[in-house]
Order: C-alpha cells, then structure tokens, then sequence
C-alpha cells in the first residue's frame, strides 16, 4: 500500500478500488493528532482501513511521534492492536 503524506491538506492519503480514503491529521510539538477518516461513499472495506492505520502507527514511530486518537473509529483500532499503545502520550488511556 503506498501512502502519500499530503502536508499542504494535513492527511495521509491512499488509494483504493473505489477511490481514495484519506486520514486527516494535526501536529503539536511532537505528537500527531489523527482528527478524521474519510472515505468514498459506500465505502466498506475495514480491512484497508486498518492497513492504512498500521502504515500510519509504522510512519509515527520511525518519526518517534505519540498517537493522539481524536476519531473513534482510530482509538477502536488501538484497542484492538495493543501493541500501538506504547506510541499514546503519558496521560492517554483507551
């Protein structure tokens, strides 16, 4: 899966069948707030959502960022995937 960094829209952005599904994102000081996912209508395919957020938790700890999830969608993932945990900030529990 290959993922664009769109700096200029603050999202990560990726292509799939039905069109492109893109993670909307803010910075402050050294952790990346995940605001939003946005998806093609009839859109239902959790499976490449989840692989676009591994490839987003992979990217955040190459750049040694914390994960703040601010979409509930994105903190069920984290549940599920306790491994991503340790890239919460102090203070953040799901």
């Amino acid at each position: 899966m290959e993922i664009k960094d769109n700096s200029f829209s603050r999202q990560f952005e990726a292509i799939a069948t039905e069109g492109m599904v893109t993670v909307e994102y803010s910075f402050q000081e050294r952790k990346i707030f995940l605001t939003r996912i946005n998806t093609p209508e009839n859109f239902d395919n959790e499976t490449f959502i989840d692989d676009l957020l591994k490839e987003i938790m992979t990217i955040a700890e190459e750049k040694k960022f914390k994960v703040v999830p601010i979409f509930p969608r994105i903190a069920a993932f984290i549940k599920r995937n306790p491994k991503y945990k340790e890239l919460l900030p102090p203070g953040i529990r799901l």
